[in-house]
């Protein structure tokens, strides 16, 4: 037999989850308590036991699958230390959370534009996280390995932003296209990097000047061009 605590932990675990895959079919804003409960196993007057009302349970939907995807992220980062490493391990890593936990993802990217301005400001809250740790990364990985990164924070949010649109157009494809999509993040954001490393080397867009290159980044663009190509 568990302690009370426990037991109080699983049911709202059991809440949670069943209101994320309630959630996949007509999006949050559309669930009522009961179904939500109903799908737990519970009374509806258990549920106040764990929840003020139903956003105070979607906003603890939004922070759990955030912090399970961040920490994920971050895992994967520390795991790999060359900057190319870090990008394709972020990627895959990212790519293997989605075909795994399709309807968290759904909810963050249903719910950011939805109606709800609770859950709007919190996904706000919560990509901004994704954004600052990832700008604290790229500080690093620059620092490491020589090579100046132009205002960092904006370079995290651009990569941020691409990540999860490419992540949305996922849910709606089949898994081979999964791959090419897996392919194409991986170079936009090799593409940001080297974009802001040239930056950063006073290289202007419109001056007409060619980027700065190095043998490395001649490799990496290469790739690029070969992927893009396969895709159109």
């Amino acid at each position: 037999m568990g302690t009370r605590a426990e037991k109080k932990a699983r049911t709202r675990k059991n809440i949670i989850d069943a209101a994320l895959t309630l959630s996949t079919s007509n999006g949050f804003a559309c669930l009522s308590l009961r179904e939500v409960t109903r799908s737990a196993g519970i009374a509806p007057t258990s549920f106040y036991r764990h929840f003020k009302d139903m956003e105070d349970l979607g906003l603890a939907l939004v922070d759990e699958v955030s912090l399970t995807l961040r920490q994920l992220l971050r895992q994967a980062r520390r795991r790999a230390r060359v900057r190319r490493g870090v990008i394709r391990t972020s990627v895959e890593t990212f790519m293997e959370y989605l075909e795994h936990n399709e309807q968290h993802f759904r909810l963050l990217m249903g719910e950011r534009l939805g109606e709800q301005k609770g859950f709007r400001k919190e996904i706000k809250k919560e990509t901004r996280r994704f954004v600052e740790e990832l700008a604290e990364d790229i500080v690093k990985e620059s620092e490491a390995s020589n090579r100046e990164i132009l205002n960092s924070e904006l370079v995290a949010e651009t990569m941020i932003t691409v990540v999860f649109n490419l992540g949305a157009e996922a849910l709606e494809s089949p898994p081979k296209q999964r791959i090419e999509i897996t392919e194409r993040m991986v170079n936009q954001l090799e593409m940001i990097l080297l974009g802001a490393e040239a930056l950063s080397k006073g290289w202007k867009p419109n001056s007409g000047e060619r980027l700065p290159r190095n043998q490395e980044e001649i490799h990496l663009l290469d790739e690029a061009e070969l992927a893009l190509a396969s895709v159109q």
